[in-house]
């Protein structure tokens, strides 16, 4: 006997908005399945109004509310039966965040979660990760958004340590972020990954899924920290209009993906980690699983 149900979450970033609908399988006996039935991804980079000028401008206030009203009438037709809508840091961090959920809410119907960085970094861990993670090693799970960072450390298939920073890739792109926050990155990974020995990355977020997509590896092969550090050479080397004509890359992604392989990069070098593996995973995987086993 099988059960399926269809959950679909929200995830309101820095650079885009992304939905995600997902079926979940249950059979008795046997592990609970989520599988992908659709995403939708719209790039309203949220985070150049809220990092630059300190709020959600009005055009971008009606391209959420535009967005969410077809969220809403995606997730009708597609029969979801419970969903979450979260926004990280560019929400946050705009004064008129609060008042643009509302007006969102008032709208489309949807009502949002504005989190901070620690409850961000919390469901993006709770995201199923056994298949990656064995028991007997450690990880640096990184996941780079717009505006912060999420580190998150698994020891033995734990969390033994997890920290957000301010330091994404659309505050890169506008000179945001200052040496004080790469020195205080670099000294926590230092600290909490200096008592293992070994240290392997985990790397989520929609720029190190591209990399791996242009690497043409299978999705359970890891990325070196040579090829990585070969492709952000690779990359910089491009002008924007090249990364967009020659690599295909869309014009939200082609700017700011040198950025996030910087973080990524640093991560590696700063943790000892030789290689990261990049399961196709993130926050909105992450609300799914956090809804359905009921830990937020």
């Amino acid at each position: 006997m099988i059960t399926i149900k269809k959950y679909a979450a929200i995830d309101i970033g820095s650079n885009a908005m992304r939905l995600l609908v997902c079926n979940i399988v249950e059979q008795e006996g046997k592990e609970t399945q989520f599988n992908k039935s659709s995403l939708v991804r719209v790039p309203i980079r949220l985070g150049q109004d809220a990092f630059t000028v300190g709020e959600i401008t009005e055009e971008n206030i009606e391209r959420m509310i535009d967005a969410m009203k077809a969220y809403k009438l995606l997730m009708k037709v597609h029969r979801v039966e419970k969903y979450m809508a979260c926004a990280t840091s560019a929400m946050r961090e705009a004064y008129n965040g609060h008042e643009v959920a509302d007006l969102i809410e008032k709208e489309s119907g949807i009502k949002i979660e504005i989190i901070d960085g620690k409850k961000e970094a919390a469901i993006i861990a709770s995201t199923d990760l056994h298949h990656l993670v064995k028991t007997d090693q450690t990880y640096l799970y990184v996941d780079v958004g717009g505006g912060s960072t999420e580190f998150s450390l698994f020891d033995s298939g734990k969390i033994v340590a997890s920290k957000s920073f301010k330091n994404g890739t659309v505050r890169l792109l506008n000179n945001m972020v200052n040496d004080v926050v790469w020195q205080e990155i670099e000294k926590w990974i230092k600290a909490v990954t200096e008592p293992y020995e070994t240290i392997t990355l985990i790397g989520s977020g929609g720029n190190i899924n591209k990399l791996f997509k242009m690497s043409g590896k299978q999705q359970e092969k890891p990325l070196s920290y040579f090829y990585v550090n070969s492709q952000y050479q690779f990359l910089n080397s491009l002008s924007y209009e090249q990364r967009i004509a020659e690599l295909g890359l869309n014009p939200d992604r082609a700017d700011v993906i040198i950025y996030a392989t910087r973080i990524y990069l640093n991560a590696m070098k700063w943790s000892g980690a030789r290689n990261i593996y990049v399961p196709k995973i993130g926050l909105s995987d992450g609300i799914v699983k956090a809804m359905y086993y009921n830990t937020i």
